[in-house]
């Protein structure tokens, strides 16, 4: 048999092989497990009503009551409907879990702070960042004075918490930028902040009283 026939029939058998192995993969009789095999793909925030009518009992949001593996502090309340303020007002009564902040701790929070809320409520917490400066700023309306305003120092933990993860009225939400130990600490450090703030005022009215 010449070399030529050889390569022919070699050629030949390879050609068969290859058609045959794909045909097997492409079209198989039959498919151990073909969910698995082949996955639905779902989008993340694609409306998913009408997997219902196929049979598939789909939804993309967390089961009620559990939290994301690894994810610290749960905070019970949902985000109000618009015109309703009743979980905002509840958040009143949640207090928060962080207790203190160590060296490194306050360290790290003060930088956060600076570069998730200090554009517009100041480096000093005075509502006097950037944003406003003065009055010379792009925004209009001054931000919230968190020290120095009896508003802002009375207002409960939980009730920041809620505004920071949820927003509320022109500030938005910060749960995409801040995590919820990390929002626990911000707050902490600006309770911190307006503790430091009456302190010499109580020592003012001490030293005046004597």
């Amino acid at each position: 048999m010449t070399m030529k026939k050889l390569f022919i029939i070699a050629l030949i058998v390879t050609v068969a092989s290859i058609i045959s192995c794909n045909d097997v993969q492409r079209k198989p009789s039959n498919v151990y497990i073909p969910d698995m095999a082949y996955s639905r793909a779902y989008e993340t925030y694609a409306d998913h009503s009408n997997l219902k009518d196929a049979g598939i009992n789909y939804t993309n949001l967390p089961v009620p009551g559990t939290i994301a593996r690894g994810e610290e502090f749960p905070f019970p309340l949902a985000k109000d409907a618009a015109g309703d303020t009743t979980n905002y007002f509840a958040s009143k009564k949640i207090k928060g879990p962080v207790d203190s902040l160590s060296k490194s701790e306050y360290t790290e929070t003060e930088r956060l702070y600076l570069i998730n809320c200090g554009i517009c409520h100041g480096a000093k917490l005075d509502g006097n960042g950037p944003l406003y400066k003065g009055g010379e700023g792009p925004f209009a309306a001054k931000p919230a004075t968190l020290v120095g305003d009896a508003k802002y120092e009375a207002m409960p933990e939980g009730q920041m918490f809620y505004s920071v993860m949820y927003g509320k009225n022109l500030m938005g939400s910060y749960a995409s930028q801040l995590n919820r130990k990390q929002r626990w600490q911000i707050i902490k450090y600006i309770k911190l902040k307006q503790a430091e703030g009456k302190a010499p005022v109580a020592v003012a009215n001490a030293t005046a009283k004597n």
